[in-house]
Parts: C-alpha cells; structure tokens; sequence
C-alpha cells in the first residue's frame, strides 16, 4: 500500500512541476504594463527555459541587419530589449506602413461607436470625385475595399499620391489585390463622420488608452507615424489580447477577427490592413503574381504582421503569447522592401533557435 501512496504522489510532484504548469509557460496571465511611466515587468531567457547560447547570434545578426531597436514579450512582459546604432528606448522611429494596421483598428473603433459602417462606399463621407474614376466605378469602393486593398485603383503608373487626379481606374473594386497608399483615405472618412480630426480621435480612442507615445507626421505623399518601440511593443500587446486593454474593451473582437483573417480571396495572406501567416498562397506589393504557401515559412502559422517599409516590423503570435517588434532602416540597404522581405525569414530563423 505505501508503495502505491508513493507512487501517486511521485505522479502528482511530476504533473505539477512539469512545463506546462511552470509560471514560465504560456498560460501565464497576461500582464500589460502601467500606462503612465517606464516600469514593465521582464521575464528572463532562464526563467522561461530559452536557449541563452541562441541570444548572442540574434543580436549580432540583428546589428548586422541595421537595426535600431528590437524586443520580444512574452504574456506581455519584456523578455529581449534591445537598442543598436545609436537608438535608445526614448527615441522616436517612423513604422511606415506597419502604421496601417493603426489605421485598420481606428477605423473598426469608429465603426463600433456607429460612425460609419464599412460595407458602405466612400463617397457617403467624403463626397463624390475623390478619384478621377467615373461616378458609377467610384461608388463601387466601399470602406472595406480601402481596408482589403482591393479598391481597384491603379497601384504603380501614379505613385503614392492620393489626390484625386492620381486615383485612376485599373480595376472595378473587388475583383484586384493591389497594395496601394489610397487606404489613408479612410483617416479622412473618419475625420469627417466623426467631427474631428483624424490625429484627434487617433490620440483619444486608441493611443493614450493604452500608454502610447507618438504622433503622425506628413512625408511627401504619405502619413506616418513615430514612436518609440516600447510603444509599437504596447500596440503589439493590444492586438495579442484580441483588442482588449486589461479588461477594457478598445476594439470589439468582431472587427479584431476579421482584420486578422483573410478578407478577400484573391490574397489569402491579407486581412484589414494586417499581413497572415501560414495561408496556403499569398501576394506581395507591386505584383499581381501569386506565391505558393506562406509569406515567412520560418514564422508560426498564426502570426499576424504589420509590416512596413524598411523593415518596420511587429509580428503578433497568439499560439505563443508573443509580440516581436524590430524598427531601424532596412536591413539589406541595397534592395529596401516595402513590406515583406527575405529578412523576416532570416530573422525568424534565429528567433527560433530561442526556444526549439
């Protein structure tokens, strides 16, 4: 009998020490940091049971690649903060077109606050002959077209610009998957549906709700946004917890779902705004090709990326309670990239060697 006794305790000590139960692992709480203030709680490379001989040749890859700033969280607390070139953690950097996704989720705020509704098109707010398409083309775009990129707008002969005489047919909206600046119009439908100016709402619906820094500023034909990467890290986290702040509701989990799932049928790696891994084909910027399976084959299948110019990067991986921010310039300054590029399976690469 004692024999037995032991035997079912020994069993007991073994399923209770295991890794699945450690505070190590990933079903540890979520922790967001204060919203005010520099403190944030870390977890170490130990604690978690990573590979510290994997941490040394990601950092050094990582200066190689002309990187300014790179962090990894894990249940939202720090686990690799790192600043190269000069950056530190108060310095300001542009996302790019990582920014889009900010706009993808203003817009689903402003939808759930009943300002406008996506499925509409965009000239009920803002007015007809915003492109120089004929009216009956134009009324085709709706709000979810913008969010898609599938406006049908010509993407290449007319540049970034988005006033009216460089927004030309190419396509009836709906039927083409063109990545294309003419999304920053929907900044424009909010500010007019809501009253106020797109920075404004931007500031008081999402960024000062979660202790972001930052600001938008013009360059050339584009809005962009600057931050530090602790803040692109904050962003990250919101999105990893399905749009919820703690418990405080800042995007409703229906938009949340759909931004972060296919939203068309023509680029399966596309949702509202947001680059998906792990889809069966996918489409890059400046081609109508193609490419058979996933975007980055080195990522986890689940992850959902904002992507940017020049390596502006915040990959969200549900499956592993992970955010991985990296901001600096691009990291092969021969052939920068728009979004994508040969980097992010590389860097994937050594991201694993972490902790397989």
């Amino acid at each position: 009998m004692s024999k037995i006794i032991l035997s079912i305790l020994g069993l007991f000590l073994l399923v209770n020490c295991s890794p699945e139960n450690s505070s190590s692992n990933t079903t540890e709480n979520l922790y967001f940091p204060p919203l005010a203030g520099t403190n944030w709680e870390t977890k170490s490379i130990a604690n978690l049971g990573w590979k510290q001989e994997a941490v040394q040749p990601l950092l050094d890859y990582l200066e190689l690649k002309h990187s300014k700033s790179f962090m990894i969280l894990v249940n939202g607390r720090i686990v690799m903060e790192n600043y190269f070139n000069g950056h530190s953690a108060t310095t300001n950097w542009y996302w790019a077109s990582a920014g889009k996704t900010l706009t993808s989720t203003v817009t689903g705020i402003a939808e759930q606050e009943g300002f406008i509704n996506i499925n509409n098109k965009v000239s009920d707010y803002i007015g007809t002959g915003w492109t120089s398409e004929t009216l009956a083309k134009e009324n085709l775009i709706t709000c979810k077209n913008l969010l898609s990129m599938t406006s049908g707008i010509e993407d290449i002969a007319n540049g970034d610009d988005v006033s009216p005489s460089s927004l030309t047919y190419k396509a009836d909206a709906g039927t083409r998957w063109a990545y294309h600046n003419v999304y920053v119009k929907l900044q424009d439908v909010i500010a007019q549906a809501t009253g106020q100016t797109w920075a404004n709402y931007f500031n008081t619906k999402l960024r000062d709700k979660i202790g972001m820094n930052g600001s938008w500023l013009t360059l050339d034909n584009n809005i962009v946004y600057f931050s530090t990467t602790r803040s692109m890290a904050r962003f990250g986290l919101l999105m990893l917890n399905k749009g919820k702040w703690k418990n405080n509701t800042i995007l409703n989990e229906a938009f949340f779902n759909a931004a972060t799932t296919t939203s068309q049928n023509i680029n399966l790696g596309y949702g509202y705004l947001w680059w998906l891994n792990g889809k069966s084909s996918y489409h890059l910027p400046q081609t109508q090709l193609q490419f058979p399976g996933s975007i980055i084959p080195n990522g986890p299948n689940d992850m959902f990326m904002a992507l940017g110019k020049n390596d502006q990067k915040i990959y969200v991986i549900p499956s592993k309670k992970m955010v991985v921010v990296r901001m600096g310039e691009a990291a092969n300054t021969d052939n920068p990239s728009f979004a994508l590029s040969g980097f992010d399976n590389e860097l994937w690469q050594k991201i694993n060697a972490l902790y397989q």
